[in-house]
């Protein structure tokens, strides 16, 4: 029978995380002189009281988690963060509704990056700094969580990297310094990037919400033109650098830090993902150059950063794509499906997921063409247990179906074709903006009806969660035991 205290202490903690992060804001919108700083005290009072009391009245611990519990835990604590996140918002000055703000929340903390906010020019400063902390803290959420509780729940084939996380020899002992380790490395390149950022021509203000959000790759910018706005192209390219740093994993980082530095340079997920980028860049580029006259250096900035902003699901732009052509929207378009490497902070499908199919299906043409042949896939040198390859091939199949659930649920909510495909695809691979006039680079997404929000709203969490995470709930036999 599942436990309900650990559970409840968990959320408890998280909400007071929250709580405390909201003090931030508030005191930005004070010292602006904006009303709103009311609205994040209060939430912070409101979010840090019921948290607390969460904590006191269960007197729970950290290690008492059973499989089912940690399964509980994982999607209420993720729920419960974008409700209160969605807290503020609605009662700010921008007098968003329930939806609108859920939503926002939602987009938020997943990394997703779409956003319902018109005018983000003239938003108060504290609404643009939460956006930038909802992504950061979702950043580093979505690290931990590939850390420390993904391979543990076997979820999609993360189990693979159980033993990296786990072993006493690997990188740090015990699973709570790896994740504490990577908190802190997490910090110090926000910082670093900021600092950079400042120096290239950014106000400081701009340059730490955009050091937040890319770093997590999560696209929330300041502006309506994010990017574009910044009209110095290196600020273009840092911020390119900064969402590749985001889309490697960071263990890797802690055996760089430590000495290793061949890990990095070795480790065939990362070197798959820079292959597919680097050509993907090449190829756009070139039909930029090609096909709609782009100067060389031009194509090239414009390319980069929006392949890079699309594959790693951050969701930043620079220019409208929609405008580039046939070809190149076909390519971004399943760029979106991509992602990064797991234990990033990216979303998407994950380089890894891709090579086990890739080696799978290699394996099984040779047993086709050699029947008494004996042939294994392998990943980074090492045999893939087939336990892994089913649960790949089970994620695949899940998110195809969810995909196309979604997509069908977006369309009967009154979308047209173009919005409701890419509506879904963004939604559940995180991505941030979509295709067409009303969610492309140059839209928005205010203008859907709220039930097509509250979808969109659901598929963020399930892609955000690695579907299997939320889907083994919805089966009787989890709660029977």
């Amino acid at each position: 029978m599942i436990k309900f205290r650990p559970v409840v202490f968990v959320t408890g903690i998280l909400l007071s995380i929250m709580a405390i992060a909201m003090i931030i804001p508030a005191i930005v919108d004070a010292a602006a002189g904006h009303p709103d700083w009311r609205v994040f005290a209060t939430s912070s009072a409101l979010s840090l009281s019921v948290g607390i009391s969460m904590v006191l009245a269960t007197n729970a611990t950290w290690t008492a988690f059973s499989l089912r519990e940690a399964f509980v835990i994982t999607n209420l604590a993720w729920l419960t963060i974008a409700i209160a996140g969605a807290v503020p918002l609605a009662f700010s000055e921008l007098e968003l509704s329930i939806t609108d703000a859920f939503f926002e929340s939602m987009s938020g903390i997943t990394t997703t990056g779409s956003t319902i906010i018109v005018g983000l020019d003239e938003t108060p400063p504290g609404i643009l700094l939460w956006r930038g902390i909802l992504q950061w803290l979702g950043g580093i959420g979505i690290i931990v969580m590939a850390v420390a509780i993904l391979p543990i729940l076997q979820v999609g084939g993360m189990q693979m990297f159980r033993v990296e996380a786990f072993e006493a020899d690997k990188v740090l002992p015990k699973a709570a310094q790896i994740a504490a380790a990577i908190a802190i490395f997490y910090v110090f390149i926000t910082i670093g990037a900021a600092i950079i950022l400042s120096l290239l021509g950014m106000s400081g203000f701009d340059a730490v919400v955009h050091a937040m959000t890319s770093i997590a790759t999560g696209g929330f910018s300041t502006y309506d033109a994010s990017i574009g706005h910044f009209e110095d192209p290196k600020i273009h390219w840092a911020i390119s650098g900064f969402m590749v740093l985001g889309s490697i994993p960071f263990i890797l980082y802690l055996r760089v830090i430590r000495g290793d530095f061949k890990s990095l340079i070795k480790d065939s997920q990362v070197k798959t993902f820079l292959i597919i980028l680097g050509l993907s860049i090449v190829l756009i580029t070139y039909w930029l150059v090609a096909d709609n006259g782009y100067s060389f250096a031009t194509a090239l900035r414009l390319s980069a950063f929006n392949v890079i902003s699309l594959m790693t699901g951050s969701g930043f732009t620079t220019a409208d794509y929609g405008l580039w052509g046939g070809f190149a929207l076909a390519l971004l378009f399943i760029l979106m499906f991509v992602g990064g490497c797991a234990g990033s902070t990216t979303c998407g499908i994950k380089i890894f997921r891709l090579q086990v199919l890739y080696s799978t299906a290699e394996a099984q043409l040779n047993r086709l063409i050699q029947p008494n042949g004996i042939f294994f896939p392998t990943y980074n040198g090492n045999p893939i247990p087939e336990s892994v390859s089913d649960s790949v091939m089970s994620f695949f199949f899940l998110f195809a179906v969810s995909f196309v659930l979604l997509a069908a649920g977006l369309g009967f909510s009154g979308l047209d074709f173009i919005t409701a495909i890419s509506g879904a695809a963004t939604a559940i691979a995180n991505v941030g903006p979509g295709l067409g006039e009303t969610i492309g680079p140059a839209g928005n997404f205010q203008p859907l009806p709220d039930s097509a929000k509250w979808l969109m709203s659901a598929g963020m969490l399930l892609g955000r969660l690695e579907l299997f995470t939320i889907m083994v709930m919805i089966l009787p036999r989890f709660w029977r035991g």
